[in-house]
């Protein structure tokens, strides 16, 4: 039986998750040094980081900030896109929102990127801009919600 492709991040996978973070072509951080190994680390031990794993490499990840509600990251190694990756680690990070009683998730991307297409695919609506960025919010349905409301 293979082992599910999605797990809960620990600290040695800290540097993996850099190397994707900083391979991707869009939503390139402008001052690499805003976020940091204390920041995922803080991520790792107070929420929940996902990653997506096949064949003992980290392909992808998620993490969602319990403190705002937002979408803290999510991104997928290069040449991976395509592969319903980024859907799966979104839906498990919006389900740790979830499970902090929040009705509705936000993130920002840049605007006109695939990400943003990506976002508003699966339903998410823009709330704003800032500069290139566009802000996106979903409405999550709760725990308690029964199916179909």
């Amino acid at each position: 039986m293979n082992a599910p492709p999605i797990r809960r991040a620990a600290h040695a996978d800290i540097p993996r998750l850099f190397e994707i973070r900083f391979a991707v072509t869009e939503n390139r951080l402008i001052d690499p040094t805003r976020v940091t190994a204390a920041d995922c680390a803080w991520f790792i031990d107070h929420s929940d980081v996902w990653v997506w794993v096949e064949d003992g490499t980290i392909r992808g990840f998620s993490a969602a900030d319990p403190r705002d509600a937002t979408i803290w990251a999510l991104f997928v190694e290069p040449g991976q896109d395509g592969r319903g990756i980024g859907r799966a680690l979104l839906a498990v990070a919006c389900d740790t929102l979830r499970r902090h009683r929040f009705r509705s998730a936000s993130l920002t991307t840049d605007a006109g990127s695939r990400a943003e297409g990506f976002y508003r695919a699966a339903g998410w609506v823009e709330i704003g801009r800032d500069g290139g960025e566009v802000r996106l919010q979903l409405a999550l349905r709760s725990v308690d919600d029964p199916v179909g409301i």
